[in-house]
């Protein structure tokens, strides 16, 4: 992998990661833009005890430009976008409309191929692998700035997610604190640590699921996919690296290797759920590392105790139908499921690539 970094018209940072030693880049960004003026404030909720970040300023965001005019493809001629060069194989850059920034964290954009029709689950096992590079490099690269506690890598993928632009892209976003999800794991993580005189909590959820079998996915030499026993969404996959490591940066060299193969297969099965003909199948996917902050208030707990996973999830429940988070969700954080979990792992195992 070659990375070269340089810098947008208006001072954010664009990287280009290429899976070819002697590629070059160096095209200059011709845009007349202004400097980056940010509004992004984190406020914290007492009551609820999380934090909300306030960033008015994305009112302004592109929002779904046509085809060709969009700012995530490579710049050709007179058509210029936020990516200078006219090709590129993995790129990231801080986002021009971001939550985070500056002492609130920071928010990036990975594009994962200059071409616009793709997908991820189209990408080739090298070029998926390019991006797992792409994302282990930024966790460590934004682990060591101050203002930063935790990195979150995701993908929104669907206009029923509220993805804005058709690219296929994620995003990484810098967390000046841990988040609320991530600590209520370390909650019951420490918990669970004290009650059982040291038992690791991540370890017996993957145990538990490999015994069962109900609800496995695919497992592979590095890697086990299961849908958890109490998904909270109608089709759901949790990833796990058989060999527990608390962030990207821990896996090993045979971990990454098999990654593409197995993670590109989910995706595919994905795609695959409600039939043929079907539209693309929106989702989230969504990297949990540990943080990188201080973990006191979680007594006895230390991040080489937390399992690093990926969760893959679609709010589609069937056909023409969503998964809205109304009264119970919304209102109280309880979630209620249209479909047994065993019966979405047992779809997903019908779907595999023959």
């Amino acid at each position: 992998m070659k990375k070269t970094s340089t810098r947008l018209a208006d001072g954010r940072e664009l990287i280009y990661y290429d899976s070819r030693d002697d590629a070059m880049r160096d095209a200059v960004d011709r845009r007349p833009l202004e400097p980056t003026v940010t509004t992004s404030e984190v406020r914290r909720d007492v009551l609820l005890g999380d934090s909300v970040a306030i960033a008015s300023h994305r009112q302004g965001r592109i929002y779904h430009p046509p085809a060709n005019e969009c700012p995530l493809c490579p710049s050709e001629g007179d058509r210029l976008s936020e990516i200078p060069d006219s090709s590129y194989d993995v790129v990231v850059f801080e986002n021009r409309f971001p939550s985070l920034a500056g002492d609130s964290g920071r928010c990036e954009v990975v594009c994962f191929t200059s071409d616009h029709d793709s997908s991820f689950a189209d990408l080739t096992e090298e070029q998926a692998g390019l991006v797992l590079e792409a994302w282990t490099d930024r966790t460590a690269e934004l682990s060591h700035l101050p203002a930063v506690e935790q990195v979150f890598c995701f993908e929104n993928r669907g206009a029923e997610i509220g993805v804005t632009l058709g690219h296929p892209h994620g995003q990484i976003y810098a967390y000046p604190f841990t988040t609320p999800r991530t600590a209520l794991m370390l909650r019951s993580l420490a918990a669970h640590k004290e009650a059982t005189g040291g038992e690791n909590l991540f370890d017996e959820v993957v145990a538990r699921e490999l015994a069962d079998g109900s609800r496995v996915v695919l497992s592979s030499d590095h890697w086990v996919a299961f849908v958890p026993y109490a998904a909270h969404w109608p089709y759901e996959v949790h990833l796990y690296p058989r060999r527990r490591v608390p962030d990207l940066l821990g896996l090993d060299e045979g971990a990454r290797t098999e990654f593409p193969k197995v993670y590109l297969e989910l995706l595919r099965r994905f795609d695959r759920i409600f039939g043929e003909g079907e539209p693309a199948t929106p989702y989230i996917s969504a990297w949990h590392q540990a943080p990188f902050g201080a973990l006191e208030e979680f007594e006895g707990v230390n991040r080489d105790d937390f399992a690093l996973h990926l969760e893959l999830f679609t709010i589609r429940r069937t056909s023409g139908k969503l998964k809205f988070l109304a009264g119970s969700e919304s209102g109280m954080s309880v979630f209620i499921n249209d479909i047994q979990p065993e019966s979405a792992a047992q779809r997903l195992r019908e779907v595999a690539s023959s």
